[in-house]
């Protein structure tokens, strides 16, 4: 029911704000309430949304700004990083080395729970019920089994992978000449991946031996990277140690070879779908792009790749010692079949596909950071740029 009397605001409207004594400014009135407006007092969960989007755009921009200040003093220090100079180089190992040796030690219950599907697929029925299981049997450190050389060994394979990438592309395309190297640059990235990675699995190796070993075995055969190295060594000598390196560059260089060709061509062909060139993106959207075309480059990886990541995973588990190469994958190819070298494709799709998003970004973001250009969508030579009308 409306009020019979004038309120208090509505006095001073008329009679305090009129006199010419009076020098007291009125706060504004209240928007009128209307019919089609929704009251807030009735959807306290908008203005709650309100406050955290509000709260998340201030800490997105004092990340920035902090961002933007360590990069600053980085450079500083770093000094002025020409392309393709000793400086770039040894930047784009610290790159890989971060975005390689966190991710895959950030995915290792995925990967246990996979390699120990690969070995025995009757295992376990799916990931939370290994989880459920090994936490249970092991407790939670159980989850994260072959955590150890995991971190070293993909630190290791993605320093020389990322780094060796970046210089076998440029060495190849200084051999063949600018506008050969354009012509067939997915030849180009294909056989510069394929070197880096060939150099990375020598490093790799070893600390893949011992992460298998200790993920496939129950308890694991060792504590830590330095026990299952020495255990191996011990009763195999330092061949024990590499006993995996042919099916593992059969397993590594074809998904590195699909991994770099696959995201630079999907990288290339989202910026020209978008609007604009590359230079009109900003330096967060860019890694938005390189997120996205690592993730669609990943799942091709991993399909490309898996039958050789069983293969590897059964020889270091099963291998007989003094048995050939030859002879061991014939007998595991017997017993597990060609569905076998399937086991837990799924998995590792989702493993491998947010795995490679993840490096990709984390890479381009440090060479943001260090003042360099993101990788991919570079275009064609100077001679080659189309004329304007």
């Amino acid at each position: 029911m409306p009020l019979t009397f004038p309120t208090q605001n509505t006095l001073q409207q008329l009679f305090v704000a009129r006199s010419p004594w009076s020098q007291q400014q009125l706060p504004p009135l209240e928007a009128t309430q209307s019919s089609y407006r929704a009251r807030k007092d009735l959807f306290p969960a908008w203005s709650a949304a309100d406050d955290v989007k509000s709260k998340a755009s201030q800490l997105s921009n004092e990340a920035q700004k902090e961002f933007q200040k360590a990069s600053s003093l980085a450079q500083a220090k770093a000094g002025k990083i020409e392309l393709y100079s000793a400086k770039y180089y040894a930047a784009c190992t610290l790159g890989g080395l971060l975005a390689c040796g966190v991710t895959h030690t950030a995915v290792t219950p995925l990967d246990l729970v996979k390699c120990r599907r690969q070995v025995d697929s009757k295992m376990y029925k799916g990931n939370f019920e290994a989880w459920g299981k090994i936490s249970r049997a092991e407790g939670f450190r159980g989850i994260y089994t072959g955590w150890s050389p995991t971190f070293f060994g993909y630190s290791a394979q993605g320093a020389f992978k990322y780094g060796g990438y970046e210089f076998f592309k440029k060495f190849y395309s200084d051999l063949a000449g600018e506008e050969m190297a354009y012509r067939n640059k997915t030849s180009l990235y294909l056989a510069a991946s394929a070197s880096a990675e060939f150099i990375a699995d020598i490093a790799l190796c070893p600390f893949e031996a011992v992460k298998v070993r200790m993920q496939t075995t129950i308890p694991p055969f060792a504590s830590g990277t330095l026990a299952g190295i020495s255990a191996i060594t011990g009763k195999e000598g330092t061949a024990g140690l590499y006993k995996g390196l042919y099916p593992l560059w059969g397993r590594q260089i074809p998904y590195t070879m699909m991994k770099f060709a696959s995201f630079e061509t999907i990288v290339e062909a989202i910026y020209d779908y978008l609007p604009g060139q590359k230079s009109d993106y900003s330096k967060g959207a860019q890694t938005g792009v390189s997120f996205a075309g690592g993730y669609l480059a990943g799942i091709l990886c991993a399909i490309v790749s898996h039958p050789a990541d069983v293969m590897v995973s059964k020889l270091n588990a099963n291998r007989q010692s003094g048995e050939a190469f030859g002879a061991a994958m014939g007998r595991i190819y017997k017993d597990i079949g060609f569905a076998g070298l399937w086991n837990g494709l799924p998995v590792r799709i989702v493993m491998i596909g947010t795995l490679t998003g993840l490096q990709w970004m984390i890479y381009d973001s440090f060479k943001i950071f260090m003042g360099l250009p993101t990788t991919g969508a570079s275009g064609p030579p100077p001679s080659k740029k189309p004329e304007m009308p």
